[in-house]
């Protein structure tokens, strides 16, 4: 499942692949919010890289900034550092802000078909939410000083999920 026992994470399968590699460091790929930031880069990709030769470039870049926002979530958590981990969250929001505003000039440009637009925003549309309810929660920690140093994989995605959290590691 999503937990840690032992301070090793138990095995788990994420797009069709076991990993073996298990750390505390590693453990940002059991979030959600990492996981749907790694599948909207790959439906970005999916949907884009097909584009013709002249599009190349934007398809690039709207692959580039997909590609940051599963990028700034997992340094951030391995930053370890409250005040680090929320900074690279808002940088992890800037980049989807940045693919989503790409979406919806594609469109307007009828680059994208409807149905395109829509697979994409509806990806969008969750991380976005996941993120900020991250964020809110993490704030919150660190505005109490209830924040330890230490990577609990199960709160964040129990405060993505929008469930309870269980204090008990």
């Amino acid at each position: 499942m999503e937990y840690w026992s032992g301070g090793a994470a138990e095995e788990w399968v994420f797009g069709g692949y076991g990993y073996q590699r298990k750390n505390k460091n590693r453990g940002y790929q059991q979030l959600r919010v990492w996981q749907d930031a790694v599948s909207l880069y790959a439906e970005t990709c999916r949907l884009l890289g097909g584009w013709p030769f002249e599009m190349k470039r934007i398809a690039s870049q709207a692959m580039a900034s997909a590609d940051s926002v599963h990028r700034n979530i997992a340094e951030g958590y391995c930053r370890r550092s409250i005040r680090e981990y929320i900074h690279y969250l808002y940088i992890a929001l800037g980049s989807l802000g940045e693919s989503v505003s790409g979406y919806h000039a594609y469109s307007t440009a009828g680059q994208l078909s409807e149905e395109t637009f829509e697979t994409l925003d509806q990806l969008a549309f969750k991380l976005e939410n996941g993120l900020l309810r991250l964020v809110e929660a993490l704030e919150r920690k660190q505005d109490t000083g209830s924040w330890t140093d230490r990577l609990i994989v199960q709160e964040s995605n129990a405060v993505y999920l929008g469930t309870p959290i269980d204090n008990n590691p």
